[in-house]
This record gives C-alpha cells, structure tokens and sequence, in this order.
C-alpha cells in the first residue's frame, strides 16, 4: 500500500453512496500530503518508511478527514529522539497553522510540560489537576501521582522541565 492510498482512507467517512472520488477528497488527500511534509513520498509504499514517516501518514490520515479535533494516543512512542521532537513540532504547527484542537495521550512528562497549552493528570482514572502546566505542575503533585520525587523547573528555552530524582 502507497503511502496516498492510505491517507485516501481518511476520507471514506465522506463518502457517500454511488458517488466516487471528488475534488474535495483529492484536495483533502493533497492538503495533508503538504501539511505533513509527504509529498515526496506520497507513491512510496509504507514498508519503505522510517518510522517517524510512518507516524506523519497517520496524522495525515487523521487531517485528510478535516476534522476540527485530532485524537492522538501516544504519537511518539517507538520513535527515537528526532522523530519524537519532529512530531511534536509537527502536531503544534498543526493546532497552530490549521486551529486544530489536538489532544493527545503522552507519559512523557517533558513532552507534556513543552508542548501542550494545557494537561490533565490522572491517577486510577480520575482527574487529580487540569490546566495550564506552569499552574498545576508541582514536585508535590508528582509525588502524589507517580510516587517519583521530583524537581520542575522553568527554562527560559524550553519551558517546564521535569527532572526525576528518586523514588
């Protein structure tokens, strides 16, 4: 399968009835080609991609079916430390440049810390703090959720910075 077939199947939720392929799709399917950097290989067959690769096709899946929420469990997981960071860049530039909301899962308490305008903490399914991290993200907090002492400091580059320090 080609790297646009799939992103083709972003847009089946708009399909309608003995109606083929439209314009819209095909502009839809190119739109999130562009927005993800995939242009160059939207004829590439997935098996030949990197893994961060293979990550942009399935957000450019999600964005080929313009939605106004894109719903991301764990986007970076399995990818090296690049490909983590390019992602993340990727899913702010599109809330950024495209007004999408994104919520997304992470365990990575820096990636939360630098890349979300807000976070949920939960603990045994239930919400412990919600908001702006710089607010709710405290040494004593972490403790209580993750049983993992702690140090959160601010970085004028890199914001909030988690820094475990024993259990």
């Amino acid at each position: 399968m080609t790297v646009r077939k799939l992103i083709a199947y972003g847009r089946y939720p708009h399909q309608r009835r003995f109606i083929g392929w439209t314009d819209k799709d095909e502009q839809a399917v190119t739109e999130a080609l562009e927005a993800t950097r995939l242009v160059d290989k939207a004829e590439r067959p997935l098996h030949a991609l990197s893994g961060g690769e293979r990550q942009r096709v399935w957000l450019a899946l999600a964005l080929a079916q313009q939605t106004d929420v894109l719903l991301l469990d764990e986007p970076t997981t399995y990818l090296d430390l690049y490909n983590q960071y390019e992602t993340l860049m990727l899913v702010r530039s599109l809330n950024q440049t495209y007004q999408k909301t994104i919520v997304m899962v992470l365990h990575d308490l820096n990636q939360a810390l630098q890349y979300s305008d807000e976070v949920i903490i939960m603990k045994h399914g239930c919400i412990v703090a919600a908001g702006d991290p710089r607010d709710i993200m405290t040494e004593s907090l972490v403790k209580d959720v993750f049983q993992v002492r702690s140090i959160i400091r601010e970085d004028a580059e890199a914001g909030l910075l988690f820094m475990p320090i024993g259990v």
